[in-house]
């Protein structure tokens, strides 16, 4: 179990790893050993996550979600297999607990008068200049 709030907490049955060779740091090891982590996180079908948490997951996750709901995070800047794992599921973790945030509700507020009468003052103070700019007539 993975703790992500005190109310959320994925299963790792849920988690998928895949391990495949990274571009990158590794020296003579980069071309022989599979460091690259790459978690898959099945979203849409998760019993772990309430319905607005998934639906936030979803947006916040953009290009990293796939056509079938799944979040897909590859990690690949550590040397070692176990590094890039800690970092994929760190990722994975504070994406979760950045979408259980419920976003503030925006309160609809109105300009003061004050505040309306000095944009119409400048308003007319930009109009004043600008016709001052303009060619004389010559009558």
């Amino acid at each position: 179990m993975i703790r992500v709030t005190p109310q959320i907490s994925i299963d790792d049955s849920e988690i998928e790893e895949s391990f495949v060779r990274a571009s990158g740091p590794g020296g003579q090891n980069v071309n022989k050993v599979a460091t690259a982590v790459q978690l898959r996180f099945d979203v849409r079908r998760s019993p772990s996550l309430p319905n607005d948490v998934a639906i936030r997951l979803m947006r916040l996750a953009g290009s990293r979600l796939s056509k079938e709901g799944v979040l897909v995070l590859t990690a690949q800047s550590h040397r070692t297999q176990a590094d890039n794992r800690a970092e994929a599921m760190e990722r994975l973790v504070s994406l979760i607990a950045q979408a259980a945030e419920r976003p503030k509700r925006r309160v609809a507020t109105r300009p003061t008068r004050a505040s309306e009468a000095r944009r119409r003052e400048d308003k007319s103070r930009r109009g004043a200049t600008k016709s001052m700019r303009r060619p004389v007539s010559g009558d």
